[in-house]
């Protein structure tokens, strides 16, 4: 079997005994995933998905950063070039150039993601191989065919209740208009991401704010219009499900200028003669601005801080942005969370929740910033911390400062749409793994141990992004 009953939980067999029944109350519960990437065209369209290498290999940053590091070209791997030269077309050998490399993800939680799908979605309990690559080609292309293993069909098989897409400032959000005019049941929403016309040094900012001031109507050029013209789409955004807006900044800095300062700090923008530090000052501000939009409308504020993204910049120059070279970074919250939190961080029908890529910051700064302001929460791991052992270091290094219920649960972040239940269990094992270690040290009662872990599971994300 891929998947053993006992993956993730203790060696100790008292403790794994703990874990197995905390786990067993919670394994079953409706998926709230409020923060991820998968393609909302996928649910308005629910066609079936085309082969096994588009849905498994192609959209999934995780595995082709492992294979580039080993040398596979992005080519081989049939991603799109910016310049249209050409790329590998045939999905089949897409495939069997990942069973070569299978290999390399041993300990890594994209085997345990990508076995859990193997076996939970298609029956497969055989590892991956060069031998076998065909053979399992067939059966997952085959089962692709079926209507149960249709986008809307896997939705309701996964028991999502809810799911939350991430599309820019700019999009017209025709496929979440399409899944509402189905009368389909499955919740489906979008989330506001305006960096591409929030960050100065983004590609394309001058023709983004142009577009921006076409869309809403309004005169971006200005400050007061610029404004306008985000509450505009923020509307837009909300009348189509949205519940949280989302702004990955490389750091967490925010600011809380003057109208004045603000006025002029704008307009060197949009002249084009913002410095870096402009930039980076422009940026901070608009948190700030975000945030006290939040106070109107009811979007709840994430932050994901503390990417170099684009690190390698000749494959940024051929392929684009998201190709898996985004580096984690060092990040100060203490001081840069501190204009935004004097401004709002006292309002208690705010949410702001500030993720890291940085585990140092947990306990020295985000633990105990979470545990005191009340608007503030704090976000589970993400992306390089989604794994087993990061998962359990949040946990040890954020609940003495924070405790439970200034998180807000799990979400899985993901591009790969079967990877979602796999990493929502992943997830749930980890943490019953760890309120199984307070049980059996006797500093948590097996009964709030249970709720706890129903509340990580489930009710935090739910609340916390109002879905």
């Amino acid at each position: 079997m891929l998947l053993h009953d006992d993956r993730l939980f203790p060696a100790d067999p008292v403790t794994r005994g703990i874990a197995r029944r905390l786990y067993a109350g919670i394994r079953d519960l409706p998926i709230i995933s409020p923060h991820g990437h998968t393609d909302p065209r996928w649910f308005a369209e629910d066609q079936p998905f085309p082969d096994p290498a588009t849905l498994l290999v192609k959209p999934d940053h995780y595995i082709f950063r492992m294979l580039y590091s080993q040398g596979v070209r992005l080519e081989q791997l049939g991603i799109p070039r910016k310049d249209g030269a050409p790329v590998e077309t045939d999905p089949r050998a897409v495939w069997r150039l990942f069973a070569q490399h299978w290999f390399l993800f041993r300990g890594t939680p994209t085997r345990l993601w990508f076995e859990h799908a193997l076996s939970s979605v298609f029956g497969i309990n055989e590892r991956l191989s060069p031998e076998n690559a065909d053979r399992l080609y067939d059966r997952i292309a085959e089962k692709l065919g079926e209507p149960e293993l249709r986008p809307r069909a896997l939705f309701e098989r996964f028991k999502i209740e809810a799911i939350s897409t991430t599309e820019g400032a700019l999009d017209d959000l025709k496929w979440h208009d399409m899944i509402k005019a189905s009368g389909w049941g499955g919740k489906v929403v979008t989330a506001y991401r305006p960096d591409s016309v929030v960050d100065p040094e983004f590609e394309g900012f001058a023709a983004n704010l142009e577009q921006f001031g076409a869309l809403t109507g309004e005169d971006v050029m200005s400050w007061n219009g610029y404004l306008a013209a985000h509450r505009k789409r923020r509307d837009y955004f909300r009348a189509r499900g949205a519940t949280s807006s989302d702004h990955g900044h490389a750091t967490a800095r925010t600011a809380n200028l003057s109208k004045a300062e603000s006025e002029a700090l704008f307009a060197r923008v949009v002249a084009g003669k913002a410095s870096a530090e402009d930039a980076d000052l422009f940026r901070g501000q608009m948190l700030t601005e975000m945030a006290k939009m939040s106070l109107d409308d009811g979007l709840v504020l994430q932050i994901h801080p503390g990417s170099s993204r684009n690190h390698n910049a000749s494959l940024f120059a051929q392929f684009g942005r998201d190709m898996g070279a985004d580096i984690p970074r060092q990040t100060d919250y203490v001081a840069a969370l501190k204009p935004l939190l004097d401004a709002v961080g006292n309002e208690r029908n705010l949410t702001v929740i500030a993720f890291t890529l940085d585990e140092t910051s947990y306990s020295r700064e985000l633990a105990p910033l979470a545990g005191h302001y009340p608007a503030l929460k704090l976000g589970p791991g993400w992306w390089f911390l989604d794994a087993p052992e990061a998962m359990l270091r949040f946990r040890e290094l954020t609940t003495e400062t924070a405790g439970f219920y200034n998180t807000v649960g799990f979400n899985d972040d993901t591009r790969a749409y079967l990877s979602i239940p796999a990493r929502h269990d992943v997830a749930r094992r980890c943490d019953c793994t760890y309120l199984a270690k307070l049980v059996a040290e006797h500093r948590l009662g097996e009964d709030e141990a249970a709720e706890v872990a129903h509340d990580l599971a489930y009710r935090l994300a739910k609340e916390a992004y109002r879905l």
